[in-house]
């Protein structure tokens, strides 16, 4: 694995780490929908030998932080059976890019030319230029705040969301 490839999957790691996103090393002998990336009970488990990026550790991660924390540990394989359809997987890939520029991971790196069906340089276009998508969700759970706003999306003001503190926030209102 190239030397760059593995100091980019550390940084993320080390996030992860400090957000609390479980992570660890082990052999995938299945075939995974990401390569050497699988999702198991909300824990990321990486192949290093199986090829896989750092984007899509930071998107599989985005998956996990989206998700509510009463069903975090029940995620297991393909996001698609848990609910996680257009909407969740727009947030993800919102998730994931603010994370990549929390992280100063450069779009490329994030959106890889062979991932995203095809849709990589468009999404580094329409994110670059703050027209991407998938941030109303994190808005409406009090994860970041809108675009417009000096301190908005992409910075992020929770990288888990927590419905406790999602229904404190709308109290409010």
């Amino acid at each position: 694995m190239d030397i760059e490839i593995e100091i980019e999957i550390e940084k993320i790691l080390a996030f992860l780490t400090d957000i609390g996103i479980q992570h660890r090393y082990t052999t995938l002998n299945e075939k995974t929908f990401l390569p050497g990336i699988k999702v198991v009970q909300g824990t990321l488990l990486l192949d290093l030998e199986k090829g896989l990026t750092p984007g899509d550790i930071l998107h599989e991660a985005g998956h996990i932080a989206v998700t509510s924390e009463t069903t975090r540990t029940n995620l297991t394989g393909d996001m698609k059976n848990h609910d996680h359809q257009a909407a969740e997987e727009m947030t993800a890939i919102a998730w994931s890019w603010a994370a990549a520029c929390h992280l100063n991971i450069a779009p490329d790196v994030l959106f890889h030319q062979h991932g995203y069906k095809g849709s990589s340089a468009s999404l580094i276009t329409a994110f670059s230029n703050n027209t991407g998508f998938g941030y109303p969700l994190l808005y409406s759970w009090f994860m970041c705040e809108q675009p417009d706003h000096p301190n908005g999306y992409p910075n992020m003001l929770r990288w888990l969301r927590n419905d406790a503190y999602t229904q404190a926030q709308l109290k409010k209102l």
